[in-house]
């Protein structure tokens, strides 16, 4: 969920000294902290779920994904849909601004330092981001995970600070915050990379071949042309698909690594090879690999809109463009 969201007119260039440059990373990095923080809480129901469905929670094992929306709120509450989002937000606010920065220096560098321009550097781009980010905010999202996995009456956590101290405590110190980050960095590499590519991709044609359809002027700089917002929806659902069919077994095996001793198999998914084939070898490929999926189908068209609506408008409240 990241994309260069504007593209320039040629208009009279204009040098930013030092202080703006540093105000203007500061404004950025809120931009993309709001966006994916309002982002990921539209769509926490269907996080939650998601969770309990990869790891076959056995509370909710033998339901679907409909099911298991109608089941929650029955055993633990609606607030129970939310379970694990107060983790999520402390996480996406610096990983939706680090990834969004990385993302535009990235490209910067790359265009640069080694001559690489066009829709490849989008690619590489928005991989070199999404793994910066996934790095810096790693041992949050394992937090988030243990504590979306609970269920009402069964808690091994008391809340974010006590999953913090037991997970340091009884798994083996700080690695034990990064069970899982291979297959997580591997999976968001083509996850990330895609998503930039294709939104990038689509929003520079849509740009350039039908500006008057697709398009109108900023806000706060008629010189900037942006998507129309029902556009931006339809070409981060799009990037958002693609994206999460490629690289979804991985974000899978992932899971499963960062619950460690939450789930009674975990000694079987100690490695992501390990994870990949035992997965694969008790629940099949539709059932194990790919479970949960149309889930993931469901959430990508309204977590992309509120995230790329929600950037544009930070950005022009903000004055970025």
């Amino acid at each position: 969920m990241a994309t260069e969201a504007a593209v320039s007119t040629p208009g009279r260039p204009q040098i930013p000294n030092s202080a703006q440059r540093d105000y203007y990373w500061v404004r950025s990095f809120v931009a993309g902290g709001v966006a994916g923080c309002c982002a990921k809480s539209t769509i926490a129901p269907l996080d939650r779920v998601k969770i309990l469905l990869q790891a076959h929670n056995p509370h909710y094992k033998d339901l679907g994904v409909v099911a298991t929306l109608r089941a929650v709120p029955k055993k633990e509450g609606y607030l129970g849909l939310y379970k694990g989002n107060g983790a999520m937000m402390v996480r996406i606010f610096p990983y939706g601004a680090i990834q969004f920065m990385a993302f535009d220096n990235y490209k910067k560098w790359l265009s640069k330092q080694l001559g690489i321009s066009g829709h490849i550097h989008r690619l590489m781009a928005g991989s070199m981001a999404g793994m910066t980010a996934v790095i810096c905010t790693y041992p949050l999202d394992v937090i988030r995970a243990r504590l979306a996995f609970q269920v009402k009456g069964h808690h091994r956590y008391t809340g974010i600070g006590n999953a913090f101290q037991t997970i340091y405590l009884k798994e083996g110190g700080i690695p034990g915050f990064y069970r899982g980050l291979i297959p997580t960095l591997i999976g968001m590499a083509p996850y990330a990379g895609f998503s930039f590519f294709t939104f990038g991709t689509l929003k520079s044609l849509g740009l350039a071949h039908f500006p008057e359809l697709l398009g109108r002027p900023s806000s706060d700089n008629p010189e900037v042309l942006v998507l129309k917002t029902h556009i931006n929806l339809l070409c981060g659902g799009v990037a958002g698909a693609i994206a999460q069919t490629i690289s979804y077994p991985l974000d899978v095996a992932r899971r499963r690594m960062q619950l460690g001793t939450v789930l009674p198999d975990s000694e079987k998914c100690r490695t992501l090879i390990k994870t990949l084939k035992y997965v694969h070898q008790q629940y099949g490929v539709k059932k194990g690999l790919y479970r949960g999926l149309s889930l993931n189908y469901i959430r990508c068209v309204p977590s992309q809109a509120v995230a790329f609506t929600t950037y544009e408008f930070m950005k022009q409240v903000l004055h970025l463009n």
